[in-house]
């Protein structure tokens, strides 16, 4: 069983949700991924939707570009959490979509993270699961302190660079 479903309107949107794919990956969750348009396969996303919920998946990552229906589409046919990612594309390079997710009606909530921000939003789909995964939680708390050192031995480096003059 998958806990996290990623949805997305087209193959070429890949290239960027590649990005949560990995982070779920990393924490070793279980998640499957599915092609479907809120427009063209309305019919088939909703039922993947309904499908995903009945087989006890957790929550949904929805990727779309343009005027960015998936999203809603896919809060409006479940109870799940839904995270939006809006996906640059067009002329509006994303704000379209960007708005489009951010402007759910009262009642259909989708969290939305910036523009391209697949790897966020995959971290937030762990966080969400991680209130109640107490070993998430700590693989989430060892991922943040090797983001600490991270920055830290950036910023060493940095600092040896300007002590030299560079």
């Amino acid at each position: 069983m998958s806990q996290i479903g990623v949805i997305m309107g087209s193959d070429s949107d890949i290239k960027i949700m590649e990005d949560a794919l990995t982070v779920l990956r990393q924490f070793e969750l279980d998640f499957e991924v599915k092609i479907s348009s809120a427009h063209r396969t309305l019919e088939r996303t909703v039922e993947w939707v309904k499908d995903f919920e009945a087989q006890g998946g957790k929550l949904i990552i929805a990727a779309a570009g343009l005027a960015a229906h998936l999203p809603g589409v896919v809060a409006g046919s479940t109870i799940l959490p839904v995270i939006g990612v809006p996906l640059s594309s067009g002329a509006m390079e994303g704000i379209d979509a960007l708005y489009s997710i951010v402007q759910m009606p009262p009642g259909i909530p989708v969290a939305t993270v910036g523009i391209g921000a697949a790897r966020n939003a995959a971290l937030l789909a762990v966080q969400i699961l991680a209130v109640q995964d107490e070993t998430l939680s700590i693989k989430v708390k060892n991922y943040r302190a090797q983001m600490l050192k991270d920055i830290e031995a950036k910023d060493e480096a940095l600092q040896l660079r300007l002590s030299k003059g560079i």
